[in-house]
This record gives structure tokens, C-alpha cells and sequence, in this order.
């Protein structure tokens, strides 16, 4: 079990605190490990191979000219979705690197927004190093205001 899973497990699971309160402190030490993650204050919600969903709370300091949650900050939420996805379901003899993004902003994001990665269990066990996860951001309301690819470079590990 990958250190990303097994911690999810560890913090979700943890009687005297609850799920939702391990989930906050998954969400913290997850965010810790790439810094930058912290800016959007994610809240990881759901994770196991092959799907990651977290929360992105729309707060000020997330906020574009309009008042909705910035595009930018919609990426750095997919990316971490991402992120976490790949670590939970990489095997153990490979490594990832993620290699581009493309998105389309479908929907103005003013209200909280989910962040889901997903991939199929197939992708991660061919030859071919390009490996397409599905990302997409959905409002309160069940609307989709991003979705896209983000691709990864998926290789063996050198020994």
C-alpha cells in the first residue's frame, strides 16, 4: 500500500477523532508535502485507486475580480486530486511526473467547488507512458464550471 493510502487510512479510521475530523488532518498533511497545495485549503472527501475528490472551500482568498472561485485555483485543486490519485494507484515499480493540462472553464465557480480525478484500472498497467486522468470541478449545484485532462508520464522506476 502506497504511504498516501496508507495515511488516508490511518486518519479516516481513527475512532477517538472520526472521519471527518481525519480527513481534515489527512487534507493538512497532504497539502504540507507540496506547499503550495495549501493556498486552496483543500478538503479531501474521498480517496482510493483510481478516484480522488476534494473540496475546495470559496473563500476570499480564492476569489478572481468577481467574486468566484479564480481558475487558477481550480487548476491547483485538480492537480491535487490528481496528485493524490496517482499516488494511491501507481504500482510500486513505476514513478509519475505529471507532463500538461488542458481544461475548459464551462460555468462560473461561485459557489464551494468538488474536484475529482479519476482514471480506469487498465490505464496504469500498459506500456505506454502517456497516461490521460479525467479532472473535473463541480459546483454546489451539480454544475461542471472545469473539467479537462491533466496527462502524466508514467515509467518504471530506475533500480
Amino acid at each position: 500500500m502506497s504511504a498516501v493510502l496508507n495515511l488516508w487510512k490511518q486518519t479516516t479510521q481513527l475512532p477517538v477523532v472520526g472521519s471527518l475530523v481525519g480527513k481534515r488532518v489527512f487534507s493538512l498533511a497532504f497539502a504540507q508535502k507540496a506547499p503550495y497545495f495549501a493556498t486552496i485549503r483543500p478538503r479531501f472527501t474521498e480517496l482510493r485507486p483510481n478516484y480522488a475528490e476534494l473540496l475546495i472551500p470559496k473563500r476570499r482568498g480564492v476569489h478572481n475580480h468577481i467574486g468566484t472561485v479564480h481558475a487558477i485555483a481550480l487548476c491547483n485543486g485538480l492537480e491535487a486530486a490528481m496528485g493524490a490519485l496517482a499516488e494511491v494507484t501507481i504500482p510500486a515499480d513505476k514513478r509519475w511526473i505529471p507532463k500538461g493540462m488542458d481544461v475548459a472553464y464551462t460555468a462560473k465557480a461561485d459557489s464551494d467547488i468538488r474536484c475529482i480525478a479519476e482514471t480506469d484500472p487498465e490505464q496504469w498497467t500498459g506500456d505506454d507512458p502517456d497516461l490521460p486522468v479525467r479532472v473535473r470541478g463541480v459546483r454546489a449545484d451539480g454544475e461542471v464550471v472545469i473539467e479537462g485532462v491533466i496527462r502524466l508520464w508514467v515509467t518504471p522506476k530506475k533500480r
